[in-house]
């Protein structure tokens, strides 16, 4: 049986957490659907001292944005968005449209349509999080999206340069300088200067996950993305320094992001607790990091891989670390969780900056459900259907006749026969089934 060395909060308080932001932000979505631009104004000053008449950015702007990097930090970038965009053009390549004959004069097929107006929010309040912006904007831009929106708030009180030139150089369409959930409100809902978008994208904190969640029908989403999660699967091959380094790297998140060290190994897991106290004392931003681990980590010794396994599935974490002497084997076995990060040499800021596969992930256990985001997510997939022949017509609707009529759709029923009629010269009663015809579609007696 698993034995706790750490507990993170207990659930009754997350609960009421979020019982408090879901509230908050029902009211605020009712603001911003009402008055609009106003509303939204008044909510970016409140939340983040910010005031303008048009929070959407100029090209002048923008421009002055990609002033203030310097070379290297250009160059960073664009490595950094040519492995998302060239992960997510292979990932694209494998969805193609279907056409095919399934039965003699009968022609199936879907397309894969992109959405037309993509929302894309980049976190940025307390970290300038660039990455988002290839990450939601880029893929986008891969899929087809005609019009790609994106916001982000300010950051030290002006739009936050590295932000702004990623997301310019991905293909954003429009620019925002605006956080929170007015950024999401306003993008999904429209006011007087922003047109409405079709789908939502992008992590956040958890009033801009709890505003997609609610806003989910009005428009698509991605999924719920809320505060990072992270988890490190480790046996005894793996040393404490890069355990907790990877937990507080994620931690730093804060205040609210859960990391979870699960291991085979009691004594990997006890030195693991010291040395995250070791590196607390020297990173610089253990202010957020030691929140979120002193309220939300937990340290967990299993019995074995299998317990690792199933307590893993479990937990269905955003991001799952494996290092230990058999990672191929939780690749085969996993099944619940936002991404793997497998051996010792990657680990998740590599997915969350870099090396090309999408960050923005599933939260609170929805890795159970759904993947993370992906070029597929801005597509959609439509199916239509083509009869060309009076034989094939006919035959069809002699079946869909009598199912109609099984449920008791005496108007869809009277839709085959009509064609019945016309195409298969059969007198079919008014609102009745279609006779079968022996040879054809009547069963064995």
């Amino acid at each position: 049986m698993a034995k706790y060395l750490k507990n993170g909060a207990d659930s009754g308080v997350v609960r009421a957490a979020d019982a408090t932001v879901r509230s908050i932000v029902e009211q605020t979505l009712a603001d911003i659907e009402a008055r609009g631009d106003a509303a939204v104004r008044e909510l970016s000053i409140k939340f983040d001292s910010w005031d303008r008449q048009d929070y959407r950015l100029s090209q002048s702007e923008i421009n002055a944005c990609l002033a203030e990097l310097s070379r290297q930090d250009i160059k960073d970038i664009e490595f950094a968005q040519t492995q998302v965009r060239n992960f997510a053009q292979i990932q694209r390549a494998t969805l193609t449209d279907v056409e095919v004959e399934t039965m003699p004069g009968v022609i199936l097929g879907h397309k894969n349509i992109p959405v037309q107006n993509a929302g894309c929010y980049v976190p940025g309040g307390k970290y300038p999080m660039l990455a988002s912006a290839h990450m939601s904007v880029l893929t986008a831009k891969v899929a087809g999206v005609p019009r790609i929106v994106t916001c982000a708030p300010p950051f030290h009180g002006k739009p936050a340069a590295v932000i702004v030139a990623a997301q310019h150089m991905a293909g954003a369409d429009e620019i925002y300088a605006l956080g929170g959930i007015q950024a999401v409100g306003a993008m999904a809902l429209g006011t007087q200067s922003i047109q409405p978008v079709d789908m939502l994208v992008g992590p956040g904190n958890a009033f801009v996950a709890e505003a997609k969640r609610q806003l989910y029908g009005r428009v698509g989403i991605d999924l719920f993305a809320g505060p990072t999660e992270t988890m490190v699967i480790a046996d005894e091959t793996v040393d404490a320094e890069i355990c907790a380094t990877d937990l507080l790297g994620q931690a730093e998140h804060g205040p609210d992001s859960p990391a979870i060290l699960l291991t085979t190994s009691e004594a990997l897991a006890r030195k693991t607790l010291a040395e995250i106290e070791r590196l607390l004392e020297i990173l610089p931003t253990r202010a957020h990091a030691r929140i979120s681990w002193d309220t939300y980590g937990q340290v967990i010794v299993a019995d074995d891989h299998d317990e690792m396994l199933k307590i893993a599935n479990e937990i269905a974490s955003e991001h799952v670390q494996i290092m230990t002497d058999r990672d191929d084997w939780y690749l085969e076995n996993m099944v619940n969780y936002g991404a793997l990060f497998l051996g010792v040499r990657t680990n998740v800021a590599y997915g969350d900056k870099a090396i090309g596969t999408n960050h923005t992930l599933p939260t609170k256990r929805a890795g159970r459900y759904t993947g993370g985001l992906w070029v597929g997510k801005f597509l959609k997939t439509h199916t239509y259907q083509k009869v060309l022949t009076n034989e094939a017509s006919a035959l069809v609707g002699r079946y869909c006749s009598r199912l109609c009529m099984l449920e008791g759709f005496q108007g869809h029923a009277e839709q085959a026969n009509v064609r019945v009629r016309r195409f298969g010269g059969q007198n079919v009663p008014y609102a009745e089934g279609a006779t079968p015809v022996a040879g054809v579609d009547l069963a064995d007696q």
